[in-house]
């Protein structure tokens, strides 16, 4: 028999999953927190001043979560800037020596609207600090205000920008979740405009299909308890633009040509279909890439755990060793056929 929503309400084990003990203690403190968010009603679609009094009280909220975990302020500096008008934030480590240094442009997430301002850059500063170069966190328009594409417009100007200052070999782009889309559509906007490709691209957790058809939006739907469904947002964001349009579901795009790229996701997070599938379509496309699935990890990450350091530890050896690679094939050239065999 049939049994919907309405029909039966008795608690089930998916309300309140149990915790493993093959994680962390951290970890198990993490997803031993009862689901993030609940059943919070997004406001009408055309009601602005509700999406923006929402993203105030919710990026309130995250900041107090990021802020504890930024790194000693003796550690990096933090700059404010715009160019050509788009916001952008400089974050520089204080070690930091090499005139050449490259340039890792690291996209927020936030569900599309949420995340701007200075959590744009607090969540990007612990893996700033440890780079061997200069971590670019842009403050891209968001909705209500700028729907599609005013994101992507914003992060191509900068895009451009980088690969001025540094060429292609010394600019690696990255983003997580929402940023994770914006960081793929990027590269598929880039390329389709004839921009050359980074040395490098990192999607941790990304949203790359705005359809939520994958099955983990089933079969994590109240086990991560991080994230829910996000088709509200994801029309408020799209403003009428179709959501397999390659630009706002990168998931969609032609691939063929993307950089070396890096994916990660857990078992218990909504987006893990998202990241296979996208792993999937860049394997098919020829593109080097890494899969990284973490044990019970929901959407983001648990916060400062182990797991996290591991993941964090990661992405920099990635983002390192193929900085390296594009930099070897632009002063020889004749090696760029044999690194790419290698990877």
């Amino acid at each position: 028999m049939h049994v919907t929503e309405t029909e039966s309400s008795a608690p089930t084990q998916r309300d309140h999953p149990p915790v493993p003990s093959t994680v962390s203690a951290h970890a198990q403190a993490m997803l031993s927190m009862p689901k993030q968010g609940g059943d919070n009603p997004y406001p009408a679609p055309e009601d602005t001043e509700g999406w923006l009094a929402q993203a105030q009280a919710v990026d309130a909220m995250l900041r107090t979560f990021v802020e504890p975990g930024l790194p000693p302020a003796e550690t990096y500096t933090v700059e404010a800037e715009k160019i050509d008008g788009v916001s952008n934030f400089v974050i520089r480590p204080a070690d930091l020596t090499a005139p050449d240094a490259p340039i890792f442009i690291d996209i927020h997430g936030g569900a599309l609207y949420l995340g701007g301002g200075d959590i744009a850059w607090m969540g990007a500063a612990a893996h700033a600090v440890g780079r061997n170069g200069i971590t670019w966190a842009p403050d891209y328009r968001m909705p209500p205000l700028h729907p599609f594409p005013a994101a992507l417009d914003d992060l191509l100007v900068l895009y451009r920008a980088a690969l001025e200052l540094a060429g292609p070999h010394r600019v690696v782009v990255s983003g997580g979740s929402a940023g994770g889309n914006l960081a793929a559509a990027l590269l598929v906007r880039a390329k389709d405009e004839g921009l050359p490709m980074p040395a490098a691209l990192v999607l941790l957790t990304p949203e790359v299909d705005l359809t939520e058809a994958g099955d983990t939006f089933t079969t994590n739907n109240g086990i991560d308890n991080m994230l829910g469904p996000l088709m509200t947002v994801n029309l408020l964001y799209a403003a009428g633009e179709d959501l397999t349009h390659p630009y706002v579901s990168p998931l969609f795009a032609d691939l063929e040509g993307f950089p070396p790229t890096f994916l990660q996701s857990g078992t218990r997070d909504l987006f893990l279909s998202n990241t296979v599938r996208m792993h999937r379509k860049l394997r098919k496309a020829g593109v080097p890439t890494e899969l990284h699935v973490f044990e019970a990890m929901p959407h983001g990450g648990f916060g400062g755990s182990p797991e996290d350091e591991e993941l964090r530890a990661e992405t920099r050896r990635f983002e390192a060793e193929h900085l390296e690679r594009a930099q070897r094939a632009d002063s020889h050239p004749d090696s760029r056929g044999a690194d790419d065999a290698d990877a």
